[in-house]
């Protein structure tokens, strides 16, 4: 009787793995893949490393190994569909599937990360949460079972758990033990790459980040990650919270493999000597500014080998500040890294094309590289100024806690707009060449563009659509008869500073209401702006990268 019982699940249960293996993929028409992907320009990203000795080359190809197991962790952080997928994808003998599964890998699962997430395998919307959370995980679910089990806050708003059901519970479970089979050989390669490097403070890191990745606590190899000063510039780990939609919660994996332009870094170290004095000039009471953090901020310009995870789906990132752990920002601030190779990527392959469209004569010949690079330093320089840990209601909080889904949109726009109103007050204090005010505000503006072809789903084109509409409000830009766009210098600096202080006292009361309402109201494509994207059809939106170092490994 028993045999026959085990005998009927085993042959049920074959039928049913059979069954989900042999059915077919909705896909979106092939003339719509090939649409999209006509949107990101390939580009070969590389740096001659033949001056480094030989083992630090091979440091670089064990880091690039280990980035590969971030590449699955987030696979599997995007969607818990996705390792099906992707097998049904490889092992389809349709003459088509190379390009899905190429698009697939791209967007890091089946929704159009350049198109507001459209599916274009299967017709599943994607889940706010991703799959950090349950599937049919609701708000109100979440806090009813807070309420009735406050002992579970902390696990469950943990940067570093995915929540599941279990016999009619919420449970957090560790990323460490989640996702051991990625992590596991992940630390092997950090460990082997740490023994090799002569860099000692590399070697403090890898180690350290190791023993992170075991034990679920990211802290201190963030504070050695802090003091890397070697060529070898390395992030790996779960870093920013903007694939959960849910509550802004949740960070994704990533990877950054990089080595390090000295000469370049060493032009804008006065600027990392200046972020007190920035903090200072920031337009909000005194109350409100935060001169705890600490101010060991170091600022370099790398070039880019090998990206993984978050950072390489869809949109590429070209310069990012880290860690956002509070704690480590109180203690030592923050890092801003420039990936100048894929800065100069996107300039030649997607912003030169795109202002040439949309500015008016008259702002068109005072853009410049020099004004996109600074906006995009001080953009990051930003993410470490302003309100942090924050007290609401007498507890000690922090900004992203209280403004939840909204985090990432208002983070963003912040970044964005403090970013250009530092950069006036470094020209303005002789720091930054006085020339540079002349292309400063038309290459913002034309930049902007760029960033709203994300999508205004997108944390970062939802920012920019708040600071569009704005300014258009302001009368800080205007558009011609010919629907060109044109920066009005003398009101755009009022109008960078009127939003920066909303932007900040929003974040510095916690004041989830006030975000909620400004995203609301100005978080939208206008008329005017999407004639403007409209001639943008035919330009790329963005780069796909070729990593030529991931051939050699």
């Amino acid at each position: 009787m028993k045999k026959t019982a085990l005998w009927t699940c085993f042959v049920m249960l074959f039928l049913l793995i059979s069954c989900r293996k042999e059915t077919p993929l909705v896909k979106a028409p092939a003339e719509y893949i090939q649409s999209q992907k006509s949107k990101l320009a390939p580009v070969t990203l590389t740096h001659d490393i033949s001056y480094l000795p030989t083992q630090e080359i091979q440091v670089l190809k064990l880091l690039v190994k280990a980035s590969q197991s971030i590449d699955e962790a987030f696979l599997i952080q995007v969607n818990e569909d996705n390792l099906n997928i992707r097998a049904l994808l490889k092992n389809s003998t349709d003459s088509l599937s190379a390009e899905y599964l190429d698009f697939f890998n791209i967007m890091f699962g089946p929704w159009n990360r350049l198109d507001e997430d459209r599916p274009f395998i299967n017709q599943k919307q994607k889940p706010a949460g991703a799959n950090y959370y349950p599937a049919g995980l609701t708000k109100q679910e979440w806090n009813a079972w807070l309420e009735k089990h406050p002992e579970d806050k902390e696990e469950f708003e943990n940067n570093f758990t995915m929540i599941r059901r279990q016999d009619n519970m919420l449970v957090a479970i560790p990323y460490s033990e989640f996702f051991r089979d990625q992590i596991r050989p992940m630390v092997k390669l950090l460990e082997q790459a740490a023994n090799l490097t002569s860099d000692p403070t590399l070697a403090t890191f890898l180690l350290s980040r190791a023993e992170g990745f075991l034990k679920n606590d990211y802290y201190q190899s963030d504070m050695d990650w802090m003091d890397l000063n070697g060529d070898i510039e390395v992030v790996i780990g779960p870093y920013e919270v903007y694939e959960d939609n849910l509550f802004g919660y949740k960070a994704a994996f990533e990877s950054f493999v990089c080595v390090v332009d000295h000469q370049e870094s060493k032009k804008l170290r006065e600027i990392a000597g200046k972020l007190t004095e920035m903090e200072d000039m920031l337009p909000i009471p005194r109350e409100f500014k935060n001169f705890e953090r600490g101010s060991d901020s170091p600022i370099k310009v790398v070039h880019l080998l090998y990206s993984a995870g978050d950072t390489k789906a869809g949109i590429q990132t070209t310069a990012f500040n880290l860690p956002n752990d509070e704690r480590v920002r109180e203690a030592k601030g923050s890092k801003k890294v420039m990936l100048k190779n894929v800065m100069k990527a996107k300039y030649d392959k997607c912003w030169t094309p795109i202002v040439s469209r949309v500015l008016a004569p008259s702002s068109l010949e005072n853009v410049s590289f020099e004004g996109y690079f600074y906006h995009v330093l001080l953009h990051e320089v930003s993410h470490g100024l302003g309100p942090g840990i924050i007290t609401v209601n007498n507890e000690k909080t922090t900004v992203n806690k209280q403004l939840k889904e909204l985090y990432s949109v208002i983070e963003e726009c912040k970044a964005d707009v403090v970013g250009i109103y530092l950069v006036q007050y470094l020209i303005d204090q002789h720091i930054l060449p006085e020339s540079l005010e002349q292309t400063l505000y038309a290459s913002y503006l034309g930049g902007m563009f760029r960033s709203i072809r994300f999508g205004i789903e997108a944390a970062h084109g939802g920012g920019v659509a708040i600071q569009l509409n704005h300014y258009l409000d302001a009368g800080a830009c205007t558009v011609d008869k010919n629907g060109k766009f044109e920066v009005n210098d003398r009101k755009m600096k009022p109008a960078i500073r009127d939003l920066a202080q909303k932007l900040l006292l929003i974040q510095a009361r916690g004041d989830y209401e006030a975000a909620r309402v400004l995203i609301g109201e100005l978080r939208s494509v206008r008329p005017e702006v999407q004639a403007a994207l409209d001639l943008l059809t035919d330009v790329p939106i963005d780069i796909k990268p070729v990593y030529p170092i991931e051939n050699e490994i």
